[in-house]
């Protein structure tokens, strides 16, 4: 990628600079020739196609450019736009349905220029698209059926059993309707003569189509103003065929089906890219766990029942998704799903063995098997190819070791020749004559240059390319206008189709009366019923809510009483003398008792003040500290991100917001103390901020479904064992009036109740008030008494209610203990100085929650137990 213009240059200057540079071809990685750019045609000038992006970038400047990268980046981190990276140069869009782990999603690369394709040069990517999935179409069918490729002697039979992509138990399994291949991902670039060329097919399942949709939804707001100038044609007419065709594909005796994306986990490369496809299209994301097999049909488990499922949208790598059948160690799949198949009771897409259309060797011969089924010649040629099975292509093959992508037809690691040494080239060619068939040397991938914004300093021209999508409709092909644009990774990565950002490509639409104009064909959309799958909840992710709730409730607990210890920290820091600072280790060690961490010296208060700094930082910032601000903080985008199909977008601007303003990059306290205070009164305040608008998201914009009712129990037990621990840490013992009086209005406080109070009690201080106000006042939100009957009300909603369930018997017990209570009996003392009945209280009720908590996981949340998430055992998320 090289960097075009200067900080200096004005605003004029960028495109010109630019211009200059194309023109002298000095500023390009070149090999043999100069490379096809975009943006400017040979003689410099601006293509027709980019003029308004480009009196947009010269109107805005460098100055505009660095704003534009922060728009965006800011936006992506707002929407909750994620992808994991294994390296460096990982592709941002993944390669296929993702079986790998990871430990953390990163940041998604967007660059803020989209790629503007014209009207000409979209028609003929269209047709070559759809010609191609044709022709995929037709060779799967083939290869799965009569195998005439096999016994004309088109395709050698070795090339096809050899790769893992074959699946044999697939033989047999048929998609309903007339194609086989129901979705294909296709990447193409520019070679130097401005000749499009496909680079890779994509038939396992294709990956980002997601990142495609919420692209466009960035770049659109990022440059509204270049947006409405261009008009690109929509992406989401897309979404909307894919999800009929979906609904299409199901078994014919499916009379409402029922239609699942099926995930590797959260943990996938690309989960974000199916959680956002399986909200656009509106069906239910699942995981393995989710599914079973009962009686010859796939079911899917919701709340202790089943729900018959018709269509599976694949986004798990064929050999993983029976263990059965196809892979005994996978933890991906479904026991027995390939028999469904093979009964016709459901169907999968991709179909199973899709995969061998990517095979080197099938690729290899696409132009000969075009001929042979369809009498056709491809629009869209390959990169060229040399299999060493064939004696003329052997010899080049050896002859040019250095300068080729070596690609074994196992579909083992592609080998990118020129990073090779020269030993390691004559091996290689050793072992290419020793088993000359088994591989296959391809041409250096070609890349075209175009604008981005993605190095300082000025305008920049980097290598791009484009993944294009299309879906099986019954008439044929339905491409996306558009795709997925992408900014290639710098040297010999670039040979490994590796990227380093992503590109919204942006489709011209053609004026009227040229050759590519035709109007829009109006389409009968057929009459949509309810969804079938609209009251489905699988445990998995009921689970996953209940922790949102209880996480996002812990977040805003934490940051209350954090608060009010930092502020009356500050208070007394220097006034230890008075009766009142002795609230500030009692906070502390509400603090410890709640997250059951050390916060102090073995109670030592002189040395728990003095350490105070440090140990709110703890509390705060360290993730890896038991209940701490930014392990809840962290957590809750761990579960919102496994149920991320089920919250609305407005979640992620909140949670986006949190999580900048607690999860620092550092690992150690500040130096400074005023950078350190900066860092936790901003970090308490929006959480806060964060956590009450959560709480209105979740009250004003998501319908209160099971999935709603069980995330609002989380709540509510979260909140009420928080309360219970806060009460029993610091009102069960008795101390002087001045402290009592401050520790007591600061544990209001924490508790939001202190207006309240106050006007109850005209600031008389008395824990019988308190407990009145905190623990039996039904019409105080905030009060326990109120988020047990709310949690009594959530477990009658639940569909399993039959009044006698095991958690409703629990929660009408502890309902039950609370009303036997007189709160002025809470205000006896013992000789010792102890509210022991209230302690007494505060304790059992505080274990009553975590018992009740304990009885809706068994009953309602609990995951098969021979079932293993994609996460692994241990690190299911399970809080004390």
């Amino acid at each position: 990628m090289s960097t075009i213009g200067g900080a200096g240059a004005s605003a004029a200057d960028v495109v010109g600079a630019y211009q200059t540079a194309i023109a002298q071809r000095a500023l390009f990685d070149v090999r043999d020739g100069a490379d096809y750019d975009e943006f400017v045609d040979e003689t410099g000038g601006v293509r027709p196609a980019w003029r308004e992006l480009a009196e947009c970038v010269s109107d805005r400047g460098h100055g505009g450019l660095e704003r534009l990268r922060a728009t965006v980046r800011g936006l992506v981190d707002d929407y909750g736009i994620t992808y994991v990276q294994a390296d460096r140069y990982g592709s941002v869009i993944g390669a296929a349905g993702g079986d790998g782990v990871a430990a953390a999603p990163g940041p998604w690369y967007l660059d803020g220029l989209p790629m503007v394709v014209s009207a000409a040069d979209w028609a003929v990517l269209e047709a070559g698209l759809v010609q191609r999935s044709r022709l995929l179409d037709a060779v799967l069918a083939d290869l799965y059926g009569d195998r005439k490729s096999i016994t004309s002697g088109v395709l050698p039979a070795q090339l096809l059993f050899a790769h893992p992509g074959y699946v044999r138990a697939a033989r047999g399994i048929e998609v309903p309707g007339r194609h086989q291949l129901f979705l294909h991902g296709c990447d193409v670039s520019r070679s130097a003569s401005g000749e499009f060329v496909v680079n890779a097919d994509w038939t396992q399942a294709p990956s980002g189509a997601g990142y495609a949709l919420a692209d466009r939804r960035v770049v659109a707001n990022a440059v509204p103003d270049l947006y409405e100038g261009i008009g690109p044609r929509p992406t989401s007419p897309w979404a909307q065929a894919l999800r009929l065709a979906l609904v299409d594909a199901a078994p014919e005796s499916a009379a409402e089906p029922v239609v699942v994306v099926l995930s590797p986990g959260v943990h996938s490369e690309t989960a974000f890219d199916q959680a956002y496809l399986a909200g656009v299209l509106g069906f239910p994301l699942v995981e393995s766990a989710d599914l079973v097999v009962r009686d010859g049909k796939l079911w899917m488990r919701s709340l202790g029942t089943l729900k018959r499922v018709d269509v599976v949208l694949r986004r798990v790598d064929a050999e993983f998704v029976d263990p059965l059948d196809l892979r005994a160690d996978s933890r991906l799949g479904v026991v027995g799903l390939v028999e469904v198949l093979r009964r016709g009771a459901v169907t999968v897409v991709n179909t199973l063995g899709s995969g061998i259309l990517e095979s080197a060797g099938v690729q290899r011969f696409l132009p000969e098997l075009a001929q042979l089924l369809l009498g056709e010649t491809p629009a869209l040629r390959s990169v060229r190819a040399y299999w060493g099975g064939i004696d003329v292509e052997r010899s080049h093959l050896l002859s040019h070791l250095g300068s080729l992508v070596i690609r074994p037809v196992d579909g083992t690691a592609t080998i990118v020749g020129p990073e090779l040494s020269k030993a390691e080239l004559d091996r290689l060619g050793a072992r290419i004559s020793a088993t000359p068939w088994q591989w296959v040397g391809q041409e250096l991938p070609e890349f075209a240059t175009a604008p981005t914004d993605q190095r300082r300093g000025g305008l920049s021209a980097g290598k791009v390319g484009m993944r294009l999508f299309s879906v099986a409709q019954r008439s044929g092909y339905a491409p996306m206008v558009g795709g997925l644009g992408y900014l290639v990774a710098p040297g010999s990565a670039a040979h490994r189709l590796n990227t380093v950002a992503a590109k919204d490509v942006w489709v011209r639409t053609p004026s009227r009366g040229t050759a590519e104009w035709t109007p829009s064909p109006v389409v009968d959309l057929p009459v949509l019923t309810p969804s079938a799958t609209r009251a489905v909840s699988s445990p998995r992710m009921l689970a996953d809510l209940f922790w949102l709730g209880r996480y996002a409730e812990r977040a805003e607990g934490m940051a209350r009483l954090l608060t009010v210890t930092r502020e009356r920290y500050h208070e007394f820091r220097y006034r230890r003398e008075m009766a009142g600072s002795e609230c500030v280790p009692v906070l502390l060690t509400s603090l410890g008792d709640i997250t059951g961490t050390d916060t102090g010296a073995d109670g030592d208060h002189a040395e728990m003040v003095a350490t105070t700094p440090t140990t709110l930082w703890s509390l705060t910032a360290d993730r890896h500290r038991p209940g701490s601000l930014a392990q809840s903080i962290d957590r809750l985008a761990q579960a919102s991100r496994a149920v991320r199909d089920q919250l609305s977008n407005d979640t992620w601007m909140v949670l986006a917001a949190v999580e900048r303003a607690v999860l620092q990059p550092t690992t150690l306290p500040p130096d400074s103390q005023t950078e350190g205070e900066t860092y936790l009164a901003a970090a308490h305040s929006q959480t806060l901020v964060g956590m009450l608008a959560l709480s209105g998201v979740a009250a004003e914009s998501m319908v209160q479904d099971v999935g709603w009712t069980v995330m609002d129990i989380g709540k509510r037990i979260e909140r009420g064992s928080w309360l219970t621990a806060l009460l029993g840490a610091t009102l069960t013992t008795v101390r002087g009036p001045e402290a009592e009086q401050t520790i007591t209005e600061s544990t209001l406080v924490a508790c939001e109740s202190s207006v309240s109070y106050r006007r109850r009690t005209l600031g008389k201080v008395s824990v019988a008030a308190v407990a009145d106000l905190l623990l039996f006042d039904d019409g105080n939100p905030r009060s326990l008494v109120y988020q047990l009957e709310r949690i009594r009300a959530d477990l009658k909603a639940l569909p399993s209610s039959s009044g006698s369930t095991r958690p409703e018997r629990s929660i009408d017990d502890v309902i039950a203990r609370l009303r036997r209570t007189d709160p002025t009996d809470l205000e006896n003392v013992t000789p010792e100085g102890r509210r022991a009945d209230f302690a007494e209280l505060l304790g059992a009720l505080h274990s009553d929650l975590r018992d009740l908590s304990r009885v809706i996981t068994a009953t309602h949340l609990s995951v098969p137990g021979e079932m293993q998430p994609l996460w692994g055992p241990a690190e299911r998320r399970v809080m004390a």
